[in-house]
């Protein structure tokens, strides 16, 4: 069971990235998928989730600018982030809630760094 993140880099402020977070082992079929992401010196922060029913979520910060999707076919998750600027840059980590429910994550991957420069 394994989730892998990809798809980080660096990218000039107002620029675009899609982040994927493939799973292997296990199908995300009612999974819900969650996104998060950690800056130096923060605590990590969830941003956006999409429930076993396939409702999204967005934290604030990211709401009209990020947008969770899921390709079944892929088994993979897409985080596609728009608009970026500096205070986006983290590490950005998915997991996996096999109640579908966006909370109590069973599986975790090791994360794909964002860096948006100024």
């Amino acid at each position: 069971v394994q989730l892998v993140e990809s798809g980080g880099g660096v990218v000039q402020t107002g620029g675009s990235l899609r982040i994927s977070c493939a799973a292997s082992g296990f199908s995300l079929d009612n999974y819900a998928i969650g996104w998060f992401r950690q800056a130096p010196g923060n605590e990590r922060e969830p941003i956006s989730c999409i429930s076993g029913d396939r409702t999204t979520y967005y934290t604030d910060s990211v709401k009209g600018r990020f947008t969770i999707s899921v390709d079944r076919a892929k088994n993979t998750v897409y985080l596609e982030m728009n608009n970026l600027t500096p205070q986006d840059t983290a590490l950005y980590l998915c997991a996996a809630d096999s109640y579908g429910l966006c909370s109590g994550y069973d599986y975790w991957g090791q994360g794909t760094q964002v860096t948006v420069s100024s």
